[in-house]
């Protein structure tokens, strides 16, 4: 290999390309809320924090993993060697900040550029990146749904990364469900409550990082409706924080145990348990009672993108180690050298394949992550409402994607890697079996896949009547006309992404005639469809890319596209013909699947599938 398997080379420039040209970051740098923060600046701040990233997260991603959190005799956790110093150091460059209000202590840069920056993040160490993530979470529902009393005590040390904040939902018995959730909320009668249960799956619930963690937990209160609408939201804090500002006792959460994971090992996994003392952890409710879903929402919305960029983060980093093994491994000679010639194995056809396959998903995935999160930064700050309407619909239409075939790509990416290595990929001292095993969770949480192609059918499709997507498809099939006019490198990249556009738009129709009338058969065809429409999303996106690509080899361009170097806009092309040849067209494969209906689904009897 070249390089020790801890490298990481953040790709700035393709970050770069896609703020510019694809999502078109310097019309959003026009608000007036983001004038600090131009495209020339942003790449200026991505490539330090890309810096800081590979020299000072990346190392220890290989220890972290080997090595994993512990929790002691005391309840206390502590995590690899490295990671406290590493987040010291992250607080004090104050990285986490850079999205959020100033107000609270923040940059008050766009969205966009804090997904970019996440991204790296993850590459660079999936299982450090979850308690930022986790915070950035908890801040959010606090900037939605916190009384001004509790943002001012709790959202400045968040935002600064001095405090982390985790999400409590999940209990043993509840899983997905939240509505099942039995932690109990009763009132202190001086204004807060007191929290008793236990939650599981609790990333970074307990840890040696911060100072302080503030707990966001679901829970009933007395009299509460039954299901979701009795579930209302608490800040519960690991340390009472005094009027003055200062951490006081411990409050009434414990770390049972954490859980011993396939992947991430370096994040702890908590089982938390409140109340054991008693009376109950003291917390403070958000916003009213019965109104957690809404909280709850606000955090999972957010954390869903961010979880969809852990499949394009995972994906990179397995294709630069993947690249750079296939480049010095030398085995056998090629197709079509000479006798004798030993051929490094990315020279083989087979190789290359996986290797193109890697590329294109991979820039197709972060031009949808970064488009959804520039629509985010639209809907929010969009000075016309009905603009920020239309693009709060975007939104709600690409997250399912960004999380449903993001991590699903992230997985089949990190999995290349490991055949690419051949044999050696399975061994775990060549590193490429981590990010594999780090990225299977990446489907699972937030809402698993299934989830998010039953939102996407149940929900998505019908916004505005349709119209929303119907939308969407105008605007693909308007791209696929500009690449078939635009010469013969482009035209067969139209010609796919029209097919596909065209297979998504029947199947779209007979979902939505057939949901109605047959639920079964429309959750049934939900995540092949969820596949069909990221794989043309995805096309319609790099489509986009080489229409700029072209557009910037014209000799008429070359001095205004000084950024990018000719063989980089060539590769943007290629990249994208190979996604329309070898990727795009596995949309016609799915249709069959997407509208075959709930009958052979249920024929065969419950009784006789569980034995």
């Amino acid at each position: 290999m070249v390089g020790p398997v801890t490298d990481y080379a953040a790709p700035v420039d393709d970050m770069s390309f896609v703020l510019r040209h694809v999502v078109d970051y310097p019309s959003l740098a026009e608000y007036g809320e983001f004038a600090h923060a131009d495209l020339d600046t942003v790449v200026a701040v991505l490539r330090e924090c890309g810096r800081f990233m590979s020299e000072v997260l990346a190392p220890l991603n290989r220890s972290g993993d080997q090595i994993g959190a512990r929790r002691n005799d005391d309840g206390s956790v502590t995590t690899p060697e490295g990671f406290a110093a590493a987040y010291r150091a992250y607080v004090d460059a104050g990285w986490g900040a850079v999205p959020f209000p100033p107000e609270f202590g923040g940059g008050g840069f766009p969205w966009v550029v804090g997904v970019a920056m996440q991204e790296m993040l993850t590459s660079a160490n999936m299982g450090f990146s979850l308690c930022p993530l986790l915070t950035q979470g908890a801040i959010d529902a606090l900037l939605h749904h916190g009384s001004d009393e509790l943002r001012e005590v709790y959202l400045r040390n968040m935002v600064t990364g001095e405090w982390t904040g985790t999400m409590n939902l999940t209990e043993p018995q509840a899983g997905s469900d939240v509505g099942a959730l039995t932690t109990r909320a009763v009132p202190a009668g001086d204004g807060t409550w007191r929290i008793s249960g236990q939650k599981i799956f609790i990333t970074y619930g307990e840890h040696d990082m911060a100072d302080n963690i503030v707990h966001l937990v679901l829970a009933r209160t007395p009299g509460a409706p039954a299901g979701t609408k009795g579930i209302s939201c608490f800040v519960v804090p690991k340390y009472l924080v005094g009027p003055d500002g200062s951490l006081g006792e411990h409050n009434d959460v414990s770390c049972v145990s954490i859980e011993h994971k396939l992947g991430i090992h370096a994040s702890p996994t908590c089982v938390l348990s409140y109340g054991d003392r008693g009376e109950g952890a003291v917390g403070y409710l958000i916003g009213d009672e019965n109104t957690g879903m809404r909280t709850m929402f606000t955090m999972m919305n957010n954390a869903r993108l961010s979880v969809g960029l852990e499949g394009l983060a995972l994906g990179e980093r397995a294709y630069q180690q993947a690249v750079a093994y296939a480049g010095e491994r030398v085995q056998g000679r090629a197709v079509g050298l000479e006798a004798d010639q030993p051929s490094p194995i990315i020279e083989h056809p087979d190789v290359r394949r996986m290797v193109m396959t890697m590329r294109a998903g991979i820039e197709a995935l972060r031009c949808l992550i970064l488009l959804n999160g520039s629509a985010i930064d639209r809907a929010a700050h969009h000075p016309d409402e009905a603009e920020r309407a239309r693009w709060n619909d975007l939104v709600a239409l690409l997250t399912p994607l960004s999380k449903g075939w993001g991590t699903d790509l992230g997985v089949e990416l990190t999995s290349l890697n490991v055949q690419i290595h051949g044999g050696m990929g399975y061994i775990e001292e060549t590193g490429a079996a981590q990010h594999f095993r780090d990225a299977r969770i990446a489907p699972i949480y937030e809402g698993t896949n299934g989830i998010q192609a039953a939102d996407l059918v149940g929900r998505k499709l019908g916004l505005g009547g349709g119209q929303v997507v119907a939308d969407l498809l105008a605007q693909m099939r308007d791209t696929a006309v500009e690449l078939e006019e635009g010469g013969e490198r482009l035209e067969p990249i139209g010609a796919s992404l029209r097919v596909a556009v065209n297979q998504l738009e029947t199947v779209s129709k007979w979902l939505a005639q057939h949901g109605a009338s047959d639920p079964r058969a429309l959750f049934g065809g939900s995540v092949p469809y969820l596949r069909m429409f990221g794989l043309t999303v995805g096309g319609w996106l790099l489509g986009r890319s080489a229409l700029v690509a072209a557009r910037l080899l014209e000799p008429a361009e070359r001095s205004g596209s000084a950024e990018f170097d000719a063989a980089f806009l060539e590769a943007k092309i290629v990249t994208a013909r190979f996604y329309a040849a070898n990727l795009l067209s596995g949309v016609a494969g799915l249709v069959g699947a997407a509208t075959a209906g709930s009958e052979d689904l249920y024929a065969i009897r419950t009784d006789y599938l569980v034995g």
